[in-house]
């Protein structure tokens, strides 16, 4: 009998708290190598926080967060991002006055810690595998909303990520938009890149992720297949706020 494989990123009773108040409670996460998590909740469920404590720009109060068998413990966000955390943010924010190669260039040696010459083969995938390789030389302030979220990603992708962060990256698109997303979210979950993603757009975590979480005040209140988290009465009734066909 083969023994349980570890997973790549696990959340251990995980807390954080902003003087009285908690935001997130004895947290229990973990995601499987290859595998799309998504994570649904209410506005102030403590769903962004969580992603900042992966990524070390929040301490963990209490608890434990293991990055493929290490305790992150007081880890620095740039050296979890070079041992493979990658992120997104909700709103992306790019450096306007630099073109889009130059942009993806800084996730490279900045993010990653790679010698500038040798990345730029890197930032070019990178940009392929957002879909915005053909924008590489504009400036990124001249982008659409998509284009920027295009952006996003692709920084994140040229950190070399083994677990990438995603953080509402649909906010805001078009439905259009949003299923152009889901096509660029498919193929990276095809290549084998473990995922978390928070979203609000339901239908898009459907199309995408293995699992599903709800949390609301910070604790986890139901996981399982992705399809019967979401016909759920209880997630229906407090997060989402109405039936899903």
């Amino acid at each position: 009998m083969q023994p349980p494989v570890a997973p790549i990123l696990e959340l251990v009773n995980v807390s954080k708290s902003f003087g009285a108040l908690k935001v997130v409670d004895e947290l229990s996460v973990s995601l499987q190598s290859g595998e799309a998590l998504g994570v649904v909740g209410p506005n102030g469920a403590g769903k962004t926080t969580m992603l900042n404590l992966i990524s070390g720009t929040l301490r963990v109060d209490e608890g434990r967060i293991v990055f493929a068998g290490r305790d992150l413990g007081d880890c620095p966000p740039h050296i979890r991002c070079r041992i493979g955390i990658g992120r997104t943010y909700q709103i992306p924010r790019p450096f306007a006055g630099m073109t889009v190669f130059e942009n993806v260039l800084v996730g490279a040696t900045h993010g990653r810690g790679r010698p500038e010459r040798a990345s730029y083969d890197r930032c070019m995938a990178a940009l392929e595998r957002a879909g915005l390789e053909h924008k590489a030389n504009e400036l990124a302030g001249a982008l659409t909303l998509l284009e920027r979220k295009r952006l996003e990603l692709a920084r994140a992708l040229a950190t070399e990520p083994r677990v990438l962060l995603l953080d509402e990256i649909g906010g805001g698109l078009t439905e259009v938009e949003v299923r152009a997303l889901i096509e660029t979210i498919k193929s990276l979950r095809a290549e084998g890149l473990s995922i978390i993603w928070i979203e609000h757009i339901v239908h898009a975590l459907l199309a995408v992720v293995d699992r599903l979480v709800a949390i609301d005040f910070g604790r986890k209140v139901m996981e399982g297949e992705p399809q019967a988290v979401i016909n759920s009465p209880e997630v229906q009734d407090v997060y989402l706020g109405s039936a899903v066909p």
